[in-house]
């Protein structure tokens, strides 16, 4: 992954506000962190992933690995494959300071560009699979015949469904805004074919 070079100013400065002298969270750190983490694990992500994020955010300032380790009390082998993974969806920066030959880790701190990167890093391709899963599903049972006629409009349904998600998720991801009209008129639709079944 490609890295950048610092020019926030001096990590460790006093421009912010220094951790305990034992390298631990202050209590008002350990519960803000604690709270991401608990919301991220929520979201179905690690909760560590959310406790890493949430301590570079709130310091303000890129911190080590190592000292990353230390704060939150994680090993380096767990502390390496959480940044990787955050580092991917762009929810961290990869930063350099000058004459320093650490790399150190930054959070992104725009939280609409943050979640739009999440969500076109897992969730939009992730509903793709699904669309791709239910269009396979659509042809076997074609392709088996005798499925009743009902089962392959509720398949169609679902299919449209999977459309209308993968449709409002790009276009958040272009645009930042979620238009989800598509979704509840599919949903909409269901319920009418549903009354219509009966």
């Amino acid at each position: 992954m490609k890295g950048y070079l610092w020019t926030g100013g001096d990590p460790g400065s006093q421009s912010t506000v220094a951790p305990p002298d034992n390298g631990r969270l202050a209590p008002w750190e350990a519960i803000a962190v604690e709270a991401v983490g608990n919301v991220i694990e929520f979201w179905g992500f690690k909760r560590n992933q959310g406790r890493v994020w949430g301590l570079l955010y709130l310091r303000g300032e890129p911190l080590t690995a190592g000292e990353i380790e230390r704060e939150l009390d994680l090993s380096k082998g767990g502390v390496s494959m959480l940044l990787r993974d955050l580092e991917r969806w762009g929810v961290i920066q990869r930063v350099r300071v000058p004459q320093d030959t650490v790399w150190r880790y930054a959070a992104e701190t725009d939280l609409v560009r943050m979640v739009t990167h999440v969500v076109e890093e897992r969730e939009a391709a992730f509903v793709t699979r699904i669309r791709a899963d239910l269009s396979e599903a659509r042809r076997l049972a074609e392709a088996v015949g005798g499925v009743p006629p009902e089962r392959l409009r509720k398949l169609e349904r679902m299919a449209t469904l999977a459309e209308h998600v993968e449709r409002a998720l790009r276009l958040f991801i272009k645009t930042s805004r979620l238009d989800v009209a598509g979704v509840l008129g599919a949903f909409r639709d269901g319920a009418l074919g549903r009354k219509g079944e009966r």
